[in-house]
């Protein structure tokens, strides 16, 4: 192994520009040591490590079957396209290679059929759409939507031609044969490398115990990048989920059935129309958007009991009328069982309160989301290890708490996994520059966000934009991007103006623009170079003591007679800013000023576990300081 990390080894010899990094190659030897002993591993790699080709080069080399499963389909993406090509030229690797995604990453060929026959109330712009995807289906080899670039990824058309796990009809689909999906798996099963990501790999762990057939082929050596996603994931996964988005895609699959194969049963357009009409009015009645609340508090409510009725009778009407049609349509069967499966979900998140779940609703502008959440997954993913005799790897960037592993062992249930710490090998005390402000606003003080934009304005304009500023709340973000608006003559992005990969090829385009961001640009995002210098975070990221799931898990801490500041609230929330943290150096050549706008870093004890996590900096409380630092030459 240490051969194909050295200077001369496989890896320089094929790669421009490789140089070999010892804490790259102590990473390689661990993995190799690990699928040789078929044991469990957990790997904190800090930035600039290389992982993907630490942990790459000894899977390859194993020749055993490897699957490995990143946190985004961006990075998924990156890993089949870029890295394990690469990698696979480099040691002369002669295996298959395939990559997997999730059902709605590919164009469903019936549902498209059904769709173009069925027509419909769609807009211009859809059905425009419609008529692009239907001549890209017949040049697409694989299906993978993510390479049809005649349609916006935001396009309204993507939910009605791609088909999800609830709205597949599987083997009795007349376009079976000519599936994509299907295709993507044969060629899975056969390969020795796959590429998948945590959401289709956990979906797949829930569907094989109901005993369907498996998506996701079993491995020798199982490797999870950005695993510190995955305790989160896997409670969404081991929970039950019933959303509105589910309701109105069910009342529209009747509909198609009713236009298209059942034209006699008017009863079927009825139904439907009943149905999303009563998901529509049950949103309503959960009251203003943009919350998450406990569920058996608002069940309380004799108007959201009266909507939830009214709900579950619209559901009973589906299934009674689509049984009448029963055998006459593929897509209709499917709905028919799909109604009585929610109407199973809406039973058990209104009558049973399970010891061990969080219930829990989601309320967006035009959507809701009820859930039960298991308050753990430590139980249920030690059994899926245990039933999968395999080498299993977990790294990322970010799983160490106080230079302690235990919080990610203890929530994943490895608590057999040998432990790795990596610190990055950039130079930080030169590179970097940490500010934590003085004389700062309190955040629940009026004007917060006009206080703390002119105090970081200088900032801002010395560095000439070319910063990120990464909120906790989409309240904040907006008061702080239109603050800033009125301040500076510098583009100012805010996220949800359009997509993020637009948002980002446009902040890099302008070469000094300012990015208001929240949640999905603190993790995922590698710009590197000049056109990024400045990190300002708003406050540490503790999730709001509201959020049920948060609550539920604390309660259950406390009640085992833990502490669920130190146990729950403190580890997420430095892992959170130590992912925010990482948007600032990503490479040796990087440079740059990172401000924290939150005294507790300072005043309260609890700052040093933060602290002690994050690279080692030097600090200042003087912004003037951070304003020579970006202005000196490096």
């Amino acid at each position: 192994m240490a051969d194909d990390f050295a200077a001369d080894g496989a890896l320089a010899r094929a790669i421009p520009g490789f140089k070999p990094r010892e804490a790259q190659r102590q990473m390689a030897e661990a993995v190799s040591q690990a699928i040789a002993d078929r044991c469990e591993l957990v790997v904190e790699a800090g930035t600039g490590t290389g992982k993907t080709f630490a942990y790459l080069v000894p899977a390859l080399r194993s020749g055993k079957k490897v699957m490995v499963s990143t946190g985004s389909k961006a990075l998924q993406d990156q890993l089949y396209s870029r890295d394990l090509p690469t990698v696979a030229r480099a040691l002369k690797f002669t295996g298959v290679l395939a990559l997997l995604k999730g059902r709605s990453n590919y164009l469903c060929l019936e549902r498209l059929e059904q769709q173009s026959m069925a027509g419909g109330e769609l807009v211009a712009q859809a059905m425009s759409d419609l008529v692009h995807l239907r001549s890209w289906s017949s040049e697409t080899v694989d299906g993978d939507i993510s390479t049809c670039g005649g349609v916006a990824e935001d396009s309204p058309v993507w939910p009605l031609v791609t088909s999800t796990n609830d709205n597949c009809l599987g083997s009795d689909c007349p376009q079976y044969q000519d599936c994509f999906v299907v295709k993507a798996r044969r060629k899975a099963m056969d390969a020795d490398v796959v590429v998948v990501n945590h959401h289709l790999f956990l979906a797949d762990m829930v569907v094989k115990e109901s005993g369907f057939a498996e998506l996701i082929p079993d491995a020798d050596v199982m490797i999870f990048d950005e695993a510190h996603q995955v305790p989160d994931i896997a409670s969404q996964y081991f929970g039950q989920q019933l959303s509105s988005k589910q309701l109105i895609d069910l009342a529209k699959d009747i509909t198609i059935a009713y236009r298209t194969e059942i034209r006699d049963m008017q009863q079927l357009q009825k139904s439907a129309d009943r149905l999303a009409q009563s998901a529509q009015d049950f949103r309503l009645a959960l009251g203003d958007p943009g919350f998450r609340g406990n569920l058996r508090d608002v069940l309380n409510n004799p108007a959201i009991q009266r909507a939830m009725l009214l709900l579950d009778d619209a559901l009973e009407l589906c299934y009674d009328v689509a049984k009448m049609a029963l055998g006459r349509s593929a897509l209709l069967d499917a709905a028919f069982e799909r109604a009585a499966v929610y109407r199973g979900r809406l039973t058990r998140l209104k009558e049973v309160t399970q010891p061990g779940f969080s219930y829990w609703y989601e309320c967006h502008s035009r959507h809701f989301v009820l859930a039960l959440t298991p308050l753990s997954v430590s139980e249920r993913f030690r059994e899926v290890i245990n039933e999968r005799p395999a080498s299993w790897i977990f790294t990322s960037a970010t799983l160490a708490v106080n230079e302690k592993m235990s919080h990610f062992i203890e929530r994943l249930g490895v608590s057999k996994a040998k432990t790795m710490i990596l610190d990055s090998p950039f130079d930080f005390a030169r590179q970097a520059l940490l500010c934590v402000p003085r004389h700062l606003p309190s955040p629940n003080q009026p004007g917060s966000a006009r206080l703390m934009a002119q105090m970081l304005l200088p900032l801002i304009e010395a560095n000439n934009g070319r910063c990120f500023f990464l909120c906790t709340s989409h309240q904040m973000m907006r008061s702080l991007a239109e603050q800033f608006r009125a301040m500076l003559t510098l583009p100012v992005l805010l996220q949800g103006e359009t997509s993020k990969g637009q948002l980002l090829k446009q902040f890099i385009a302008a070469g000094n623009a300012l990015l208001v961001a929240t949640s999905s640009f603190w993790e995922g995002v590698d710009v590197r170079g000049d056109v990024l210098s400045l990190v300002i975070i708003d406050k540490l990221p503790f999730t709001s003591p509201d959020d049920p799931l948060l609550k539920a898990r604390m309660e259950d801490c406390k009640l085992r007679g833990g502490d669920p500041f130190d146990e729950v609230q403190l580890p997420e929330a430095v892992i959170t800013l130590k992912q925010g943290v990482g948007r600032l150096i990503r490479d040796v050549d990087d440079r740059g000023v990172l401000v924290i706008c939150d005294n507790r870093l300072v005043m309260r004890p609890y700052g040093a576990v933060f602290l002690n996590s994050l690279p080692p900096t030097p600090r200042t409380r003087d912004i003037q300081q951070a304003v020579d630092f970006l202005k000196s030459p490096a």
